[in-house]
Protein backbone atom coordinates (compact mmCIF):
# COMPACT_ATOMS: atom_id res chain seq x y z
CA UNK A 1 0.00 0.00 0.00
CA UNK A 2 1.27 3.57 -0.46
CA UNK A 3 -0.24 6.93 0.69
CA UNK A 4 0.73 9.80 -1.72
CA UNK A 5 0.00 13.40 0.62
CA UNK A 6 -0.96 16.09 -1.48
CA UNK A 7 -0.79 19.59 -0.39
CA UNK A 8 -2.38 22.70 -2.68
CA UNK A 9 -0.53 25.95 -1.71
CA UNK A 10 -0.49 29.47 -2.81
CA UNK A 11 1.74 31.75 -0.92
CA UNK A 12 1.61 29.27 1.85
CA UNK A 13 5.57 30.26 2.94
CA UNK A 14 4.05 31.53 6.66
CA UNK A 15 2.62 28.48 7.76
CA UNK A 16 3.68 25.57 4.82
CA UNK A 17 6.58 24.70 7.02
CA UNK A 18 4.66 23.71 10.29
CA UNK A 19 2.35 21.91 8.20
CA UNK A 20 5.22 20.27 6.02
CA UNK A 21 6.80 19.43 9.73
CA UNK A 22 3.31 17.75 11.02
CA UNK A 23 2.53 15.83 8.15
CA UNK A 24 6.08 14.55 8.40
CA UNK A 25 5.77 12.77 11.90
CA UNK A 26 2.32 11.95 11.60
CA UNK A 27 3.53 9.61 8.87
CA UNK A 28 4.98 7.79 11.02
CA UNK A 29 1.68 5.82 11.57
CA UNK A 30 2.03 4.58 7.72
CA UNK A 31 5.50 3.64 8.39
CA UNK A 32 4.88 1.35 11.06
CA UNK A 33 2.85 -0.69 9.31
CA UNK A 34 4.77 -1.39 6.25
CA UNK A 35 2.96 1.12 3.72
CA UNK A 36 4.79 3.63 1.50
CA UNK A 37 4.45 7.45 1.28
CA UNK A 38 4.91 10.28 -0.60
CA UNK A 39 4.53 14.36 -0.09
CA UNK A 40 3.42 16.27 -3.19
CA UNK A 41 3.00 20.27 -2.70
CA UNK A 42 1.53 21.81 -5.53
CA UNK A 43 2.98 25.36 -6.06
CA UNK A 44 -0.16 27.21 -7.35
CA UNK A 45 1.63 30.61 -9.14
CA UNK A 46 2.90 31.35 -5.65
CA UNK A 47 5.10 34.57 -6.16
CA UNK A 48 6.75 33.12 -2.81
CA UNK A 49 8.96 31.02 -1.24
CA UNK A 50 6.12 28.27 -1.23
CA UNK A 51 8.02 25.77 -3.89
CA UNK A 52 11.63 26.81 -1.69
CA UNK A 53 10.23 26.11 1.52
CA UNK A 54 8.61 22.62 0.19
CA UNK A 55 11.67 21.51 -1.67
CA UNK A 56 13.72 22.25 1.60
CA UNK A 57 11.60 20.13 3.30
CA UNK A 58 12.31 17.22 0.84
CA UNK A 59 8.57 17.16 -0.58
CA UNK A 60 7.90 16.63 -4.29
CA UNK A 61 6.84 20.28 -5.83
CA UNK A 62 4.66 20.47 -9.45
CA UNK A 63 3.22 23.28 -10.32
CA UNK A 64 0.21 24.49 -11.43
CA UNK A 65 -0.27 28.15 -13.15
CA UNK A 66 -3.56 28.91 -13.02
CA UNK A 67 -4.75 29.81 -9.65
CA UNK A 68 -7.59 27.74 -8.64
CA UNK A 69 -7.30 25.66 -5.83
CA UNK A 70 -9.59 22.25 -7.42
CA UNK A 71 -7.04 22.87 -10.16
CA UNK A 72 -3.85 22.66 -7.49
CA UNK A 73 -5.38 19.45 -5.78
CA UNK A 74 -6.06 18.03 -9.57
CA UNK A 75 -2.40 18.52 -10.76
CA UNK A 76 -1.01 17.17 -7.17
CA UNK A 77 -3.10 14.05 -8.02
CA UNK A 78 -1.86 13.39 -11.33
CA UNK A 79 1.75 13.35 -10.24
CA UNK A 80 0.33 11.10 -7.24
CA UNK A 81 1.46 7.36 -7.22
CA UNK A 82 -0.17 6.26 -4.00
CA UNK A 83 -3.33 3.33 -3.72
CA UNK A 84 -5.07 6.23 -1.73
CA UNK A 85 -4.59 10.24 -1.96
CA UNK A 86 -5.10 12.49 1.36
CA UNK A 87 -5.37 15.92 0.55
CA UNK A 88 -4.19 18.77 3.35
CA UNK A 89 -4.34 21.93 3.64
CA UNK A 90 -1.23 24.12 3.63
CA UNK A 91 -2.04 25.57 6.62
CA UNK A 92 -3.03 22.52 8.34
CA UNK A 93 -1.75 19.37 10.47
CA UNK A 94 -2.39 16.82 11.01
CA UNK A 95 -1.31 13.87 13.77
CA UNK A 96 -0.09 10.79 14.05
CA UNK A 97 -3.29 9.71 15.93
CA UNK A 98 -5.44 11.33 12.57
CA UNK A 99 -3.31 8.83 10.07
CA UNK A 100 -3.08 6.19 12.27
CA UNK A 101 -7.43 6.19 12.09
CA UNK A 102 -7.51 6.60 8.25
CA UNK A 103 -5.27 3.72 8.35
CA UNK A 104 -7.70 1.82 9.83
CA UNK A 105 -10.60 2.85 7.82
CA UNK A 106 -8.47 1.97 4.46
CA UNK A 107 -7.81 -1.83 6.19
CA UNK A 108 -11.44 -1.89 6.97
CA UNK A 109 -12.25 -2.31 3.32
CA UNK A 110 -15.84 -0.52 3.50
CA UNK A 111 -15.06 2.97 2.43
CA UNK A 112 -13.92 4.95 -0.93
CA UNK A 113 -13.44 8.12 1.21
CA UNK A 114 -13.55 10.16 4.09
CA UNK A 115 -12.31 13.44 5.93
CA UNK A 116 -12.34 14.99 9.28
CA UNK A 117 -13.83 16.79 11.81
CA UNK A 118 -12.15 20.29 12.13
CA UNK A 119 -10.32 22.29 15.27
CA UNK A 120 -9.14 25.59 14.58
CA UNK A 121 -6.00 27.37 16.30
CA UNK A 122 -8.11 30.15 18.22
CA UNK A 123 -10.47 31.05 21.08
CA UNK A 124 -12.57 33.01 19.43
CA UNK A 125 -15.99 32.53 20.10
CA UNK A 126 -17.61 32.85 16.50
CA UNK A 127 -15.14 30.97 14.96
CA UNK A 128 -15.60 27.75 17.49
CA UNK A 129 -19.23 28.03 16.90
CA UNK A 130 -18.81 28.31 12.61
CA UNK A 131 -16.55 25.05 13.15
CA UNK A 132 -18.89 23.11 15.80
CA UNK A 133 -21.98 23.75 13.13
CA UNK A 134 -19.80 22.49 10.48
CA UNK A 135 -18.41 19.59 11.80
CA UNK A 136 -21.72 18.22 13.00
CA UNK A 137 -23.27 19.00 9.56
CA UNK A 138 -20.35 16.72 8.50
CA UNK A 139 -20.98 14.20 10.23
CA UNK A 140 -24.66 13.88 8.92
CA UNK A 141 -24.27 14.43 5.66
CA UNK A 142 -20.86 12.95 5.16
CA UNK A 143 -19.60 16.04 3.70
CA UNK A 144 -15.83 16.26 3.97
CA UNK A 145 -13.53 19.45 4.38
CA UNK A 146 -11.38 20.50 1.85
CA UNK A 147 -8.74 20.89 4.80
CA UNK A 148 -8.31 16.87 4.67
CA UNK A 149 -9.85 14.70 1.90
CA UNK A 150 -8.81 11.02 1.71
CA UNK A 151 -9.74 9.12 -1.38
CA UNK A 152 -8.97 6.05 -3.09
CA UNK A 153 -7.31 6.78 -6.06
CA UNK A 154 -9.12 4.77 -8.72
CA UNK A 155 -12.34 6.28 -7.00
CA UNK A 156 -10.95 10.02 -7.55
CA UNK A 157 -10.19 9.36 -11.13
CA UNK A 158 -13.51 7.76 -12.24
CA UNK A 159 -15.10 10.32 -11.23
CA UNK A 160 -12.95 13.16 -12.67
CA UNK A 161 -11.58 14.69 -9.83
CA UNK A 162 -12.38 17.92 -8.39
CA UNK A 163 -14.52 20.16 -10.48
CA UNK A 164 -12.46 23.18 -12.21
CA UNK A 165 -16.29 24.96 -12.39
CA UNK A 166 -15.99 25.44 -8.39
CA UNK A 167 -13.63 28.25 -6.81
CA UNK A 168 -14.62 27.06 -3.25
CA UNK A 169 -17.14 24.55 -2.05
CA UNK A 170 -15.63 21.91 -4.75
CA UNK A 171 -14.88 19.75 -1.58
CA UNK A 172 -19.42 19.44 -1.44
CA UNK A 173 -18.80 19.01 -5.21
CA UNK A 174 -16.88 16.05 -4.63
CA UNK A 175 -18.89 14.84 -1.54
CA UNK A 176 -22.10 14.32 -3.46
CA UNK A 177 -20.51 12.28 -6.15
CA UNK A 178 -18.21 10.74 -4.05
CA UNK A 179 -21.53 9.67 -2.08
CA UNK A 180 -23.57 8.54 -5.04
CA UNK A 181 -19.86 6.49 -6.22
CA UNK A 182 -20.32 4.82 -2.95
CA UNK A 183 -24.36 3.40 -3.01
CA UNK A 184 -23.46 2.30 -6.16
CA UNK A 185 -20.77 0.06 -4.47
CA UNK A 186 -22.07 -0.12 -1.22
CA UNK A 187 -19.70 0.95 0.37
CA UNK A 188 -19.37 4.54 2.82
CA UNK A 189 -17.93 7.91 3.05
CA UNK A 190 -16.39 8.17 6.66
CA UNK A 191 -15.89 11.30 8.67
CA UNK A 192 -13.65 10.72 11.31
CA UNK A 193 -13.76 12.66 14.44
CA UNK A 194 -11.85 11.41 17.79
CA UNK A 195 -8.45 13.12 16.37
CA UNK A 196 -9.70 16.60 14.59
CA UNK A 197 -7.61 18.18 12.06
CA UNK A 198 -5.72 21.12 13.24
CA UNK A 199 -6.26 24.14 10.93
CA UNK A 200 -5.47 27.95 10.80
CA UNK A 201 -7.80 30.09 11.59
CA UNK A 202 -6.23 33.05 10.20
CA UNK A 203 -9.53 33.94 7.68
CA UNK A 204 -10.89 35.20 11.04
CA UNK A 205 -7.92 37.76 11.21
CA UNK A 206 -7.08 38.69 7.84
CA UNK A 207 -10.84 39.94 7.06
CA UNK A 208 -13.61 41.49 9.08
CA UNK A 209 -16.49 40.17 9.74
CA UNK A 210 -18.12 42.05 7.70
CA UNK A 211 -16.48 40.14 4.87
CA UNK A 212 -16.66 37.00 5.57
CA UNK A 213 -20.14 37.34 6.41
CA UNK A 214 -21.42 38.84 3.25
CA UNK A 215 -20.01 35.89 1.62
CA UNK A 216 -21.23 33.42 3.91
CA UNK A 217 -24.73 34.92 2.82
CA UNK A 218 -23.74 34.52 -0.77
CA UNK A 219 -23.27 31.36 -0.62
CA UNK A 220 -26.40 30.22 1.11
CA UNK A 221 -28.74 31.90 -0.94
CA UNK A 222 -26.55 31.75 -4.50
CA UNK A 223 -24.00 28.72 -3.97
CA UNK A 224 -23.50 28.66 -7.69
CA UNK A 225 -23.05 31.74 -8.80
CA UNK A 226 -21.28 32.61 -5.36
CA UNK A 227 -18.75 29.63 -5.64
CA UNK A 228 -18.34 29.21 -8.92
CA UNK A 229 -17.12 32.89 -9.30
CA UNK A 230 -13.07 34.11 -8.39
CA UNK A 231 -14.32 36.92 -7.67
CA UNK A 232 -17.27 36.31 -5.40
CA UNK A 233 -14.40 33.81 -3.89
CA UNK A 234 -12.09 36.36 -2.95
CA UNK A 235 -11.00 35.54 0.72
CA UNK A 236 -9.35 32.90 -1.35
CA UNK A 237 -8.30 34.69 -3.82
CA UNK A 238 -6.89 38.10 -3.39
CA UNK A 239 -3.53 37.25 -1.59
CA UNK A 240 -3.67 38.03 1.77
CA UNK A 241 -1.95 35.92 3.64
Amino acid sequence: MKISIIIPAFNEEKLLGATLRSIDTALVSFRTIGWETETIVCDNNSTDATAEIARDAGAKVVFEPINQIARARNCGAAAATGDWLIFVDGDSCPSAELFSDVAKVIQSGKAIAGGSTVRLDTANVTARFLTQFWNATSRILHWVAGSFIFCDASVFRKIGGFSTEFFTGEELDLSKRLKRYARSEKKKIVILSKHPLLTSARKMHLYRRGELGKFLLKAFFRPNATMKSREASSPWYDGRR
